[in-house]
């Protein structure tokens, strides 16, 4: 494809730092994801990453009718798009609880559900249900391996299934497991890992089903790993940084072809010393979280990032002179899911024009 791919023309009328985004690669993005997949019968693709109407409805238009989110206002976005089916991948606590109850309730054309982990959510859940006179849908959320949330895939989880199983105003609709913890470079390395690592979901699924309650479904893995789910029987994939890509997965997984769809665009904003250039990329406009490179400049070489802050990246270079205040410099950030939430809108650039704007509807956490 065109080198030159993520230039836009007038670009000195648009104010830096903005993030841009290129449909047709979206698109494009978006055809590789059920090509992978097999179809889009097993797809629950994540929207945390860009929390874009547009970009469910272009999934929508493509027949892609499940979905997986973090927020609650992530979960109200795609019942506002006519989404049927929302699974809100956070357990709720405290006065959340209610209002995923709510939802439910507002938009009973669409199917929510959500994961828990533990026996006091359940107990809470099937109270708020039995308030407000509803069955809540939920998923038992599963540890093997990431060590962020769930439990283990072990006696205990087959007895929790069971309470919700046994809960009078619960649906216990399957097992959720995420592995983001998988992330080997090689595929074959990544498949090993993830297969031995699922070998103990599978035998929960066995140890649940020999008590006579079915586990209807599983939803399994992220981008790295759905291609490998995406082979098994009975199983949903979730991919979501796929759709807008970043530079930290393009250098992980190669053998994952999507494009690069989100770029920023910045300028150099001061040249304090010979060797020195500062851009306007601080923490507020790039997530900062990575090591350095938080980005990859792409149309800047041989650059290394040294100081970042609120509204400022330093860069050191050996010819700082070839470069003036004012200067455009495009990049793709290392990590584009928390980089999103940090702008209101994202401008939409098509054949390098500008061509309108997209607002990131789902940056807070409640509308």
């Amino acid at each position: 494809m065109d080198k030159d791919w993520y230039r836009i023309n007038n670009v000195e009328s648009i104010l830096s730092p903005s993030l841009v985004v290129f449909p047709k690669r979206i698109e494009a993005n978006i055809k590789l994801m059920i090509q992978i997949a097999g179809g889009t019968d097993i797809l629950r693709p994540h929207i945390k990453t860009h929390k874009i109407a547009e970009i469910i409805n272009m999934q929508l238009d493509h027949g892609i009718g499940k979905f997986k989110c973090a927020t609650l206002s992530e979960a109200e976005l795609l019942a506002k798009c006519n989404a049927k089916d929302v699974l809100l991948a956070m357990q709720m606590t405290g006065i959340g609880i209610y209002n995923f109850i709510e939802l439910v309730s507002k938009y009973p054309e669409t199917k929510f559900s959500t994961i828990v982990d533990n026996k006091g959510s359940i107990v809470k859940f099937n109270e708020a249900s039995k308030n407000s006179n509803i069955k809540a849908s939920i998923w038992l959320d599963i540890n093997n391996g990431n060590n962020r949330t769930g439990i283990s895939p072990n006696n205990e989880a087959t007895l929790l299934y069971k309470d919700i199983y046994q809960s009078s105003n619960l649906i216990v609709e399957g097992l959720h497991v995420y592995d983001g913890h998988i992330r080997d470079s090689d595929i074959n390395i990544r498949k090993e890992n993830c297969d031995l690592q699922f070998e103990k979901v599978l035998k929960l699924k066995e140890e649940i089903e020999s008590l006579g309650i079915e586990v209807k479904k599983i939803v399994a893995g992220g981008t790295p790993t759905f291609p490998i789910h995406s082979r098994r029987d009975n199983i949903e994939v979730s991919p979501g940084t796929s759709l807008l890509w970043d530079e930290r997965y393009g250098e992980l997984f190669k053998d994952l072809n999507f494009l690069h769809a989100g770029v920023l665009v910045g300028s150099v904003i001061s040249r304090p010393s010979e060797d020195v250039i500062c851009l306007n990329f601080g923490h507020k406009s790039v997530a900062s979280e990575m090591e350095f490179p938080r980005l990859k400049l792409l149309n800047m070489k041989n650059f290394k990032q040294i100081s970042h802050s609120e509204e400022h990246l330093v860069c050191k270079c050996e010819k700082g002179d070839n470069f003036n205040v004012g200067d455009i410099c495009y990049a793709i950030p290392m990590h584009i899911c928390p980089t999103v939430p940090k702008y209101k809108r994202v401008l939409t650039v098509v054949d390098n024009e500008l061509t309108g704007h997209w607002l990131v509807a789902a940056r807070d956490y409640n509308n």
